[in-house]
């Protein structure tokens, strides 16, 4: 028997609020009570024209914000991706593919929506946050991840590379494998419910450090949007398009920062900037900064057209 296929259509919406990394979640019901998930839904060929518009309507439905920048993120087609207990390996009568897309605003507006939400990025991966130094999460997940590994020296050398252990660098582009590799150690909490295993007995600390659980796979597609964000940040500008008209450097520093989760050097980053060519003064003060009024600055659109551009440079911060 041919099993039917269905097209589901999902959203990770960016913005800043507050100098922190925020998307827009909605809450969906599932067993044992309401889950965070992404704003989504099914593709119907009879009555949408494209995945994209489908897609801003879902997200408009579901939330009541319109969305502006937008691009394809991948396509996601594990079995039993859709449930919020997922049917890995089951029979089912129709399969699920899911085409992610990444959104990004340039102001977190406030839904007033029964159910939508702004939260945090951090909320969902406590481990990816380096602006302030190593993550309080890795005190508990550092050694569950060494326990999983026990004398497995592969197991150890991935732990190691990925969570930047025994003096190792950390990569902020490689969110999806981290968590990926959370998820295989049965640490991430969608993996003993996609298996149907009881939750092992954690303590506080590490329940804390393994971040909040959504339903289905969308913790994995905002893992996804996370690394492919981060890696778009260094070879295409699109980290204006979560910047209003008119920003101070120190608020576009503080943008990319939070969606990096790592310190930068100042004179460096705007070093880089000058070199880029990317933004150009006004003229004019901003005297909302609370403190020393900073010269506002515009992103030079027009460029786009005129020749290639390249992203920003990530000059670090280091001790």
């Amino acid at each position: 028997m041919t099993s039917s296929v269905v097209i589901g259509l999902s959203a990770v919406v960016v913005a800043i609020s507050d100098g922190e990394a925020v998307v827009l979640t909605v809450r969906q019901k599932g067993p044992g009570g309401d889950l965070t998930g992404l704003p989504s839904g099914p593709f119907s060929p009879g009555g949408h024209r494209t995945f994209e518009l489908a897609l801003r309507a879902f997200v408009t439905e579901q939330t009541r914000f319109d969305l502006g920048y937008v691009e394809q993120l991948y396509t996601f087609g594990d079995r039993g991706r859709d449930a919020p207990l997922a049917d890995v390996g089951g029979d089912r009568a129709g399969r699920v593919v899911s085409v992610g897309y990444l959104a990004l605003a340039p102001a977190a507006v406030d839904t007033h929506f029964a159910g939508s939400e702004w939260k945090p990025w951090s909320r969902f991966f406590p481990w990816e946050d380096w602006r302030a130094g190593r993550p309080g999460a890795f005190a508990a997940i550092e050694p569950a991840l060494r326990n999983w590994a026990g004398g497995d020296p592969q197991k150890l050398a991935r732990a190691r590379l990925l969570f930047a252990l025994d003096g190792a660098p950390w990569n902020e582009e490689r969110v999806l494998e981290r968590y990926e590799l959370l998820y295989e150690a049965g640490l991430a909490p969608e993996a003993t419910r996609d298996r149907g295993e009881t939750a092992p007995q954690r303590g506080d600390a590490l329940i804390a450090a393994l971040g909040e659980s959504m339903i289905s796979d969308h913790r994995r597609i905002l893992a996804t949007a996370l690394s492919r964000l981060r890696g778009k940040l260094k070879y295409r500008p699109v980290v204006f398009e979560l910047m209003p008209d008119e920003f101070t450097l120190s608020a576009l520093q503080r943008t990319v920062e939070a969606i990096a989760g790592v310190p930068l050097h100042k004179q460096n980053f705007r070093r880089a900037l000058e070199r880029a060519q990317l933004v150009e003064g006004l003229g004019r003060l901003d005297a909302e900064t609370g403190g020393r009024p900073a010269e506002l600055f515009r992103f030079r659109r027009e460029i786009l057209a005129a020749r290639p551009v390249g992203g920003l440079s990530l000059p670090l911060l280091r001790d």
